[in-house]
């Protein structure tokens, strides 16, 4: 199959050189994309997330600056696809067992904060003299959050679990439902019929798109993900679930629902199954390319000149809608018994115009309908307000974290993810990426010796043979970063790839390398492929099984002290500076709110305090930028530094070695 799709591709390139030019698309897209990399890793020096960059991109791209784009029924149709993939990866991560567990909140908290945000501009508008249907026709766009940037954000920080996670999902999802009897009102404010029948029809035809959807996940889709599976195809597998994703949207569109929420729908579809977590791995790479499309061609549309030549009226109403769905969205959720630290984080959250109400509001311009009723003016102030509070979003959630934790006094929500089940408790762990016939020996030793493990294999199997001898195994291609986090590669202390495919062994240990420096990587392979196993990485290759399961056996026998790091003595300590202290751009960052809770401090011993005093041994050090703590870092096995955050809670610690001056943010989980 891989030989078929890689001549497949020499042939169209060689087709496109023999033709000697480059399709009309081409080089704007080429420039769009050198653009898009370089503003976003702009954004990432200065502390901004890739959000920020991308949106920055499209702005400088557009018609009103350097004018790079002309063709953007190209952009917008691949930032529809990333909308789609965005939300069908959403989609995955949650289950329907999940989903019933949160459906109050969507249809008493989303309806909520729908009607109040319809109610409250409509009130708002009318004594400043505008028509009844404009001024409701304004409160259903102002109604709509940016689905894609609100679960870009809570994705990228593990948060889609949280409390606020949620909220913010619930409320989602019932403004997706929503936008179906938008559509259909905007032609009655209009004065161009329509009736409560066609709405009460849609509705009827959206609900049996659900209805059927979940029957065909608990019934149809797990037996098909199965045989395809079965294949141990990569490219099968990855072309079916495009076409179950796209599949489903597309009846989901036909019924009158929109394609995010149909793609959201098919996520759900796939959770269903075992496959789960493979088919996530699989579509990441293709949700990371066209959400950026997205996030490009949102920016598009801002007009600079009319930005600048009308700041007020744009500044009055990012005003109006930070405040109207800031507060009516906390007050759904604290309705439903949220904490006021949840309500306001999520109400903050949601407090900007999502990118269906591009959609609504073009349908409304057909209909003789206009924000506010003041024609291409109120359109214009409109796009504006929406590209410039897409791109303040993540300053919005920081916002309303930090007022949220002022008026809550209970513990905030974990911001983790739900880890995948069995894997979440692994510490110090092996992890074997494959399991065929050695994989399942040395699965076999480890089970012998009670040591904790952890198997990922692309052989479904191969996976239910370790399930039935009970042990942590996960169904997905181990080559993929989000995968090895998803088995908890960031913990492990060994990491053993007896995979008979070099390539595909290869591939692994460049990832772990790359992501995970201090794992120690071990690989099995034929000589003549050992050094190319070790250039890619791998600390060890060794040719025959018996000569891993022998360094397996060291490796227990020293009770895995050589798997990780080398552990310092106790008498090789460091020299402590005079004084330790953020550097001016550190405490410049705007990615950690604690800043200020940091100190100039004196390191109070030359090593970890705890162990010193009970003569055990450390990997790294660490000094508290509150108090002077010095504590062993997370690689260590008594990761004092860590545990001291959890005593004290001051949340800044430096590290002390050679050549280091980074920082961590154990609060806001960000590296200064």
């Amino acid at each position: 199959m891989k030989r078929l799709v890689g001549l497949a591709a020499f042939l169209l390139a060689s087709t496109a050189f023999a033709a000697g030019e480059a399709p009309p698309f081409f080089p704007q897209l080429t420039l769009l994309a050198l653009l898009a990399a370089g503003v976003a890793y702009l954004s990432f020096r200065l502390g901004l997330v890739p959000i920020i960059g991308f949106l920055l991109a499209g702005v400088v791209a557009g018609p009103s600056v350097l004018g790079l784009v002309r063709n953007e029924e190209l952009i917008n149709a691949a930032a529809e696809l990333g909308v789609i993939l965005l939300l069908f990866a959403i989609g995955i991560e949650f289950s329907l067992d999940r989903l019933a567990r949160i459906g109050r909140l969507i249809f008493v908290g989303g309806g909520l904060q729908v009607a109040g945000v319809i109610v409250v501009t409509t009130l708002a508008l009318i004594p400043f003299g505008v028509a009844l249907n404009a001024a409701i026709f304004t409160g259903c766009l102002l109604a709509l959050s940016s689905t894609a940037i609100v679960m870009k954000l809570l994705s990228d920080k593990g948060q889609t679990s949280s409390e606020t996670g949620q909220v913010s999902l619930g409320m989602l999802i019932f403004q997706d439902l929503a936008v179906v009897v938008m559509v259909l009102l905007v032609p009655i404010l209009g004065g161009r019929g329509g009736s409560p029948l066609d709405i009460v029809w849609a509705l009827g035809k959206a609900a049996l798109l659900v209805a059927g959807v979940l029957i065909f996940a608990r019934r149809v889709m797990p037996l098909v993900l199965e045989a395809v599976a079965r294949t141990c195809s990569q490219e099968i597998f990855l072309l079916t679930v495009i076409a179950i994703c796209f599949g489903t949207a597309w009846i989901s569109s036909v019924a009158g629902v929109s394609l995010a929420l149909g793609a959201f729908l098919a996520g759900l579809v796939v959770s269903e199954s075992r496959f789960g977590r493979q088919a996530l791995g699989e579509v990441l790479p293709l949700q990371i390319l066209f959400s950026a499309a997205f996030f490009v061609s949102v920016g598009l549309l801002l007009d600079v000149r009319f930005l600048l030549a009308n700041l007020p009226l744009v500044a009055g109403v990012l005003l109006l809608v930070v405040t109207v769905k800031a507060l009516t969205s906390a007050f759904g959720a604290r309705l439903l018994g949220y904490a006021p630290g949840v309500a306001l984080g999520a109400g903050f959250l949601l407090a900007q115009i999502g990118e269906f109400s591009f959609v609504l509001e073009r349908t409304g311009r057909e209909y003789g309908l206009s924000p506010a009723g003041l024609g291409t003016g109120g359109t214009q102030a409109f796009i504006a307000a929406t590209v410039v509070l897409m791109a303040l979003t993540p300053v919005l959630a920081r916002l309303g974290g930090t007022i949220g934790e002022r008026f809550s006094k209970s513990t905030p929500a974990s911001s983790t993810a739900e880890p995948h089940e069995g894997f979440g408790g692994l510490r110090d762990h092996v992890l074997i990426a494959g399991y065929g016939d050695l994989g399942r020996r040395i699965a076999g030793a480890l089970h012998a010796a009670d040591v904790p493990f952890g198997i990922v294999t692309l052989s479904p199997d191969g996976a239910q043979q370790a399930q039935q001898a009970g042990y942590h195994v996960m169904l997905g291609d181990y080559s993929r970063p989000y995968m090895l986090a998803e088995a908890g590669a960031d913990r492990a202390r060994l990491l053993i790839v007896p995979d008979d495919e070099v390539e595909m062994a290869g591939r692994v240990v460049s990832v772990v390398r790359a992501n995970y420096p201090n794992v120690r990587v071990v690989a099995s392979a034929e000589e003549r492929h050992a050094h190319e196993l070790r250039s890619a990485g791998a600390h060890d290759v060794m040719s025959d099984h018996d000569e891993v399961l022998e360094l397996l056996a060291h490796a227990l026998r020293s009770d895995m002290s050589e798997t990780g790091p080398r552990p310092q003595r106790r008498e090789e300590r460091f020299v402590p500076a005079a004084e330790v202290s953020l550097t001016p751009s550190q405490r410049a960052s705007s990615a950690c709110t604690h800043t200020s809770a940091a100190t100039t401090v004196v390191p109070r011993t030359d090593g970890c305090e705890e162990c010193l005093a009970s003569g055990d041994s450390w990997v790294h050090l660490r000094v508290c930028l509150t108090c002077g703590h010095v504590g062993c870092c997370d690689s260590s096995k008594n990761k004092h530094a860590t545990k001291h955050h959890h005593t004290t809670a001051h949340p800044l610690v430096r590290s002390v070695e050679k050549g280091e001056t980074w920082a961590w943010c154990y609060e806001d989980k960000v590296t200064l």
